[in-house]
């Protein structure tokens, strides 16, 4: 048994992202596979998903802004799961095979490239991340101990757990999880008017920011009005197929 799990909290994005990701995974895997999604709150949940709490996390005020709770991913107990877990971020868009992300890199923890980090800084990207339950539980009590400055220390939580988890770290081949906005869409300007092709190899597409995948599909890239002059895409066939 395999399992991919989530994590929501606040109200940014709703029950169906959670549901759109969990039909998502169940359409591109083979093998047996359990799904936990790790939310707050758990209503609108589809019963085929299996709802966790998200696991308690100390976040102060005075933290440099950023998806902090996410770190709680990293508890000594994750809702009692056990083993390699893939975590995927609620607005990723799944394109295809899942089943040999499990597989890759054995022992490791392993993450996206992130493709606006220089190469040689090595810096993960944790929004299609497997890793092992209970792997790293010092990343919680480190970050708890002095959470302010580690947050102003390490910038973002990907950076953090790149760089503290003490754990073998690997990447997952480029082709497989490409990000829409800086693999996948043509050199500006020809992605004002020319659509993205999603590669064959893709696996999981990666969507930072905006657009997300239902604007992509739509066509709309939200922008300040003095950034629409390169913040505008057609819309992207390709993604409705996937994105439901």
């Amino acid at each position: 048994m395999q399992t991919v799990v989530c994590i929501r909290w606040g109200s940014e994005y709703g029950a169906d992202y959670v549901n759109r990701l969990h039909r998502a995974v169940m359409r591109n895997v083979a093998r047996p596979t359990r799904f936990v999604a790790f939310t707050d709150p758990i209503d609108g949940l589809d019963p085929a998903i299996e709802a966790k709490p998200i696991p308690s996390i100390h976040l102060p005020q005075g933290l440099k802004p950023g998806p902090w709770r996410k770190l709680a991913l990293w508890a000594a107990d994750l809702g009692g799961l056990s083993g390699d877990l893939l975590f995927l971020d609620l607005d990723i868009l799944v394109t295809g095979s899942l089943d040999a992300l499990f597989d890759h890199e054995p022992g490791k923890l392993v993450l996206v490239r992130n493709p606006t980090q220089g190469r040689r800084e090595g810096i993960g990207n944790s929004s299609v991340m497997r890793f092992r339950a209970g792997s790293a539980a010092h990343l919680v009590s480190d970050f708890e101990n002095d959470a302010v400055a580690m947050s102003h220390r390490f910038d973002n939580e990907q950076i953090y757990v790149t760089k503290a988890s003490r754990l073998a770290v690997a990447f997952w081949p480029e082709p497989w999880c490409p990000s829409f906005k800086h693999r996948l869409l043509p050199p500006w300007p020809l992605y004002l008017f020319r659509a993205p092709a999603l590669p064959d190899e893709a696996r999981v597409v990666v969507f930072t920011g905006h657009p997300r995948p239902d604007e992509a599909m739509a066509g709309r890239w939200p922008a300040k009005w003095y950034k629409k002059f390169y913040r505008s895409l057609p819309p992207v066939p390709w993604v409705g197929q996937h994105w439901r």
